[in-house]
């Protein structure tokens, strides 16, 4: 085994216990080991569903997930779409809360079986506990980590000042690399929403892929 297989193998085995703990959660959880098999899988999720919301999500986009809905003669509603007004992108990301199915990334998943996100609008985090028909979250085995605390840690550590950097946030964590809390008035870390549960009436699918994916 060379040093890409052991982590492959140390992923898969966090990846079931993962899925396991997230299924006693009574998430619908599944693990895949490529891009193709997810790309697979996903397609039959979607199967049903007509009008598809996207989170600001590296990951789906990496995956193609945009395009592969709308081969399928499918509706997308995505606020990143180029050419939109900033009051266009508003109104997308309030039509994304009542679309048949949301699909979106996880800044953070706990071996335990907790999904975190942090978000600095809160379309996504709203969107993910109720309202769509259906929500489906895709995340890479990076994203996962051994337990709540971690996951919450990960957020501010790895997670925000990526993504900020990658957005070109006049954030410090943008800067330094490093999270401060700050107060800044473009902070991306203005809501903390935890999956300790699946909610009560919000259908939630979690895809987890042996690969790394997204910030």
């Amino acid at each position: 085994m060379g040093k890409e297989q052991y982590q492959n193998w140390l992923w898969k085995k966090w990846g079931e216990a993962c899925v396991g703990n997230l299924k006693k959660h009574r998430f619908d959880a599944h693990f895949v080991d490529t891009i193709e098999e997810a790309r697979a899988l996903l397609l039959k999720m979607f199967a049903g569903c007509e009008r598809f919301g996207f989170g600001g999500s590296d990951t789906t986009r990496s995956l193609g997930l945009h395009d592969m809905v709308r081969a399928e003669g499918k509706i997308v509603i995505d606020h990143l779409e180029p050419g939109l007004s900033f009051e266009e992108q508003v109104t997308r990301r309030k039509q994304q809360a009542g679309c048949d199915c949301f699909v979106c990334s996880a800044n953070a998943i706990s071996l335990t079986g907790e999904i975190v996100n942090v978000d600095g609008i809160g379309n996504r985090t709203n969107a993910m506990s109720f309202g769509p028909g259906k929500v489906i979250i895709v995340a890479g085995m990076n994203k996962v980590t051994m337990d709540l605390d971690q996951a919450i840690k990960r957020v501010h550590d790895v997670a925000a000042p990526m993504r900020a950097r990658s957005l070109n946030m006049d954030t410090p964590c943008a800067k330094s690399g490093i999270c401060v809390d700050c107060n800044t008035d473009s902070r991306i870390c203005n809501i903390t929403t935890i999956l300790h549960r699946k909610p009560l009436l919000t259908d939630i699918s979690v895809v987890l892929i042996n690969q790394a994916l997204g910030y």
